[in-house]
């Protein structure tokens, strides 16, 4: 079974960061540690990689809100043409009720698709159909269904569309910057591990600049 991470991604760079400060600055813990292999250039390689990492993990962080902000576009279009493609199906069952050729011109038979893809088609045929027959429009007038109405909803068709584009585009970028973003860690949590085996080695006498590391002492 998976165990939790310790720490947050965020918590593990704010880690990092301070290891690195401070095996830079502190004095005795850069002596010891240089005397080691890590001194002040490979120390400053640490921080590069570091620096890396932190642009991978705010730009994943960029990409998450960004597909979220779309999704919510997308969510509300959605509803939005839901609530009025029902409503006008509905009237539209009504007047068609006794023509079951214009309810299948409409797409009106039987009832609503379930799926996006099947329900968005169905949508589309229905205001395109209607929007270019102005015979069915002077029967769906009958029913408060005005000819705007249809261009309305035939653009929200269009806005509906453009809005679920755009949630995938940025879902896409959100997957490629959370690959980049764990490729980051992985590279960084390397690095890492030999940094603080070898800062163990080094401090094993000084448990308290250890901690200064970022690595808690038991006892």
């Amino acid at each position: 079974m998976a165990t939790r991470p310790r720490f947050s991604e965020a918590e593990t760079l704010e880690q990092y960061r301070i290891a690195l400060e401070n095996a830079e600055t502190q004095t005795e813990i850069a002596a010891i540690m240089a005397d080691l292999g890590y001194d002040s250039k490979v120390i400053g390689e640490g921080k590069a990689l570091l620096t890396e990492t932190r642009s991978a993990y705010d730009l994943n962080k960029t990409e998450d809100d960004e597909t979220s902000a779309a999704y919510a576009d997308f969510s509300s279009k959605k509803e939005q043409l839901e609530d009025t493609f029902r409503l006008h199906r509905k009237k539209a069952k009504v007047v068609f009720r006794n023509d079951s050729l214009m309810a299948d011109k409409l797409s009106i038979s039987g009832a609503m698709p379930r799926t996006y893809i099947k329900w968005l088609e169905a949508a589309k045929k229905f205001y395109s159909v209607a929007s270019s027959d102005t015979d069915i429009q002077s029967k769906l007038a009958r029913l408060k269904i005005a000819t705007d109405d249809l261009n309305a909803a035939s653009n929200m068709v269009l806005s509906l569309e453009a809005a679920r584009s755009e949630y995938l585009k940025e879902k896409g970028e959100s997957q490629d910057a959370t690959k980049a973003k764990d490729a980051a860690f992985a590279k960084m949590e390397d690095w890492m591990r030999e940094f603080y085996a070898v800062a163990k080695i080094g401090l094993d006498d000084n448990p308290q600049l250890l901690e200064a590391l970022g690595k808690t002492v038991r006892g």
